[in-house]
């Protein structure tokens, strides 16, 4: 555990802007910045990030909180783990008491696999540099590849020895458990109690690092001749990594993808390591897989330009050509390089620095249709039915496009390249997009009719239920929206002092003197207000998370120096961190209905200025409206039994029901009365 000093320097020190841009490209819109969302398919900028609050929040999913909570969503880890990330980015020393064997337990699987990860990262680095196999076999390899230290010790570069079971039998000796090691897939085997062996023996290692450094998985190359063994092996996925939503190489690229604003993408490991050591590092790699729609989103996070590079042979091009397809659907602007025949880029950029080698890209760039539609017309040439595939081709590709203007560009170009009429390419495009957008609807359709089927049984189900219960959506909405704007002025406003009471004195001496206003009674903060007036007529707020917050707030205000925002908002609990983040947000501001009832037109600005200093009016209003929902609620309840009493012709119940139902009315006429209402009873 860490102690809550040191939590509070990490909260101090944590900048929202700094953190969330290392991995969201962040552009200044006002006061706030704006980036695109990394937390659901973000087309156009959602994600807003406040330095003045020190918070962000997606306009679109609604996710947001602080710097720790953002770090605890993005890279799926626990509050703690979240907190020492930080104290490490902003080198703050975090003490750690002993946890006890069942805090150890408790510990989660995440957590464990990503433990024995950084463990094999470090024992597979050490064996390069510190064992003498390490160094004749997998060090020699680097070295005869032209690979200088520096770059082998950037991307921690390791060996795994040939012996069968080298990793599997050190790990169990230092007390990594069985399981996991199963689990990150760096050992197999162990069926039945049998032996483990390690999947990694015998190659050198590449540790795949995730958006923040952390590591998720390895790939391995083989450098012994083996016909029955595969050139290269990576991990399985697992509980920590899922290779369609990670990049080779994307942690030591970020920075530099967004300074060039421009991303290469290549094939394997070691191009990226040999154009880094050129002095080119916004590039990264798809490690020989199929390009996925969840890599692209990584990379569109910081930039929409990406430069594919392939071998100059016959596979290079037909491997270009596979996620193209993909890279337009998502709206990334892409031109694709060949290099020159019987190079890869490991080679290429071997041979060149970052001046000849950017050079090269500028003079050999394609935008991707022009690359695309040349290449087939020099397949097709003078066949018209290859001619006409070719141009379906075209068109599927141009029709995934989601910028429009984009879209009448390429269109124009490829009508030129191939010679037909353009009209032709937009009603075929246009044919496309709607069958894509009917297909779309339907699959909608679907899935709400799905979703309402769910809810009819759900509803079938629930009617059967024995309990009476009386379906009044609308007033169980109405309490749970009051319950919220309460536990909002807590929030926001809860350590404020309100009916606070001056008196005008005077000040000086003779001709000199002042009148000046003089606090005689102190009043009682919006916590302890709400605390008492709920009380008083055992009102309790219903939902849990408004509850928690609420008994919590109470609990911590006996703390003169307790500030509800910062203490809600870094809150360890997600939920309610998300929730408060919420609430300090702008468009919770002063509520037209409550502006309206203080005969003010508001707009945001003015809400902004009188919320605050208006709490003696908006916050006992809120508390009675509350009461008066639980009121109608009541008299409600008492209708229905004394229907449930005439129908059995028991007067006697009857007549005590009425007189309870008189007494509710009353006491309803007196909070329409607080509230400013005329409410007509009908008897």
């Amino acid at each position: 555990m860490i102690d809550k000093s040191t939590i509070a320097r990490i909260q101090e020190a944590a900048q929202i802007v700094d953190v969330v841009s290392d991995f969201v490209t962040l552009k200044k819109r006002g006061v706030n910045y704006l980036g695109l969302c990394p937390f659901h398919d973000d087309r156009t900028p959602s994600f807003s990030v406040s330095p003045s609050k020190n918070i962000c929040k997606c306009f679109s999913c609604g996710e947001g909180g602080t710097a720790v909570h953002f770090i605890m969503k993005h890279e799926q880890l626990s509050y703690y783990e979240a907190l020492k990330y930080l104290a490490k980015k902003y080198n703050i020393e975090v003490k750690e008491r002993e946890l006890t064997n069942e805090e150890k337990m408790l510990e989660s699987e995440r957590e464990s696999l990503f433990i024995i990860n950084e463990f094999a990262r470090t024992h597979f680095k050490s064996l390069l540099y510190d064992n003498q196999e390490g160094r004749t076999v997998g060090l020699t390899y680097f070295k005869e590849r032209g690979f200088r230290d520096d770059i082998i010790k950037k991307f921690e570069l390791g060996y795994a020895l040939e012996q069968r079971n080298a990793f599997s039998t050190e790990a169990l000796r230092l007390g990594y458990k069985k399981d996991f090691l199963l689990k990150t897939g760096l050992v197999a085997g162990g069926e039945n109690d049998g032996p483990l062996y390690d999947r990694f023996r015998g190659r050198v290692i590449f540790p795949v690092h995730t958006l923040s450094g952390k590591v998720v998985a390895f790939g391995g190359r083989i450098l012994r001749k083996a016909d029955n063994l595969a050139k290269y092996v990576n991990s399985p996925e697992s509980e920590i990594y899922s290779k369609s939503r990670e990049l080779y190489g994307i942690f030591f690229a970020k920075r530099a993808v967004v300074k060039a604003d421009n991303c290469f993408l290549v094939e394997g490991y070691t191009d990226v390591l040999s154009m880094h050591q050129a002095g080119i590092e916004n590039v990264v790699s798809s490690s020989g897989t199929a390009l996925t729609s969840g890599q692209i989103r990584l990379i569109r996070r910081f930039t929409q330009n990406m430069t594919v590079l392939y071998d100059g042979d016959d596979a290079g091009i037909t491997a270009a050509l596979r996620g193209i397809d993909l890279l337009l659907e998502e709206g990334m602007n892409v031109k694709v390089v060949l290099l020159p025949k019987g190079e890869d880029p490991d080679s290429f950029a071997r041979k060149q620095n970052a001046e000849s080698f950017n050079k090269f890209i500028a003079d050999n760039a394609v935008d991707f249709i022009r690359f695309k539609t040349q290449l087939l017309l020099n397949e097709t040439k003078d066949d018209p039915i290859k001619r006409a595939g070719l141009i379906s081709n075209i068109v599927q590709s141009i029709a995934l496009i989601p910028d429009g203007i984009k879209r009448s560009v390429y269109m124009k170009d490829s009508a030129n390249l191939l010679e037909i009429n353009e009209k032709l390419l937009i009603q075929e495009v246009n044919k496309i997009r709607k069958r894509s957008y009917n297909q779309r609807q339907q699959r909608s359709s679907q899935q709400r009719a799905s979703l309402n089927s769910k809810k009819e049984q759900q509803a079938i189900s629930e009617s059967t239920d024995k309990e009476i219960k009386t379906p009044i959506p609308a007033r169980r909405a109405r309490i749970d929206n009051l319950e919220q704007e309460i536990i909002r002025y807590i929030v926001r406003y809860g350590m404020n002092f309100i009916f606070q009471r001056y008196e005008k004195q005077k000040r000086g001496n003779g001709k000199q003197t002042e009148e000046i206003d003089v606090l005689v009674e102190e009043g009682s903060t919006v916590i302890e207000f709400v605390y008492s007036d709920l009380e008083r007529d055992n009102i309790k707020i219903t939902n849990p998370l408004y509850s928690q917050i609420f008994e919590e707030a109470y609990r911590e205000s006996e703390n003169p120096d307790f500030q509800p925002a910062k203490y809600f908002m870094s809150h360890s609990d997600s939920s309610i961190s998300k929730c408060a983040t919420d609430m300090l947000n702008d468009k919770y501001q002063l509520s037209k209905i409550h502006a309206k009832s203080l005969g003010e037109e508001i707009d945001d600005e003015k809400s902004r200025l009188l919320e605050e200093n208006l709490l003696e009016i908006l916050i006992p209003r809120v508390t009675t409206e509350l009461k008066n929902v639980y009121i109608l609620k009541q008299i409600e309840r008492v209708m229905r039994k004394i229907k449930e009493a005439e129908r059995k012709n028991d007067f006697e119940t009857t007549l005590k029901l009425l007189e309870e139902k008189r007494k509710l009315e009353e006491i309803k006429k007196i909070l329409a009365k607080m509230l400013g209402e005329q409410v007509i009873i009908r008897y």
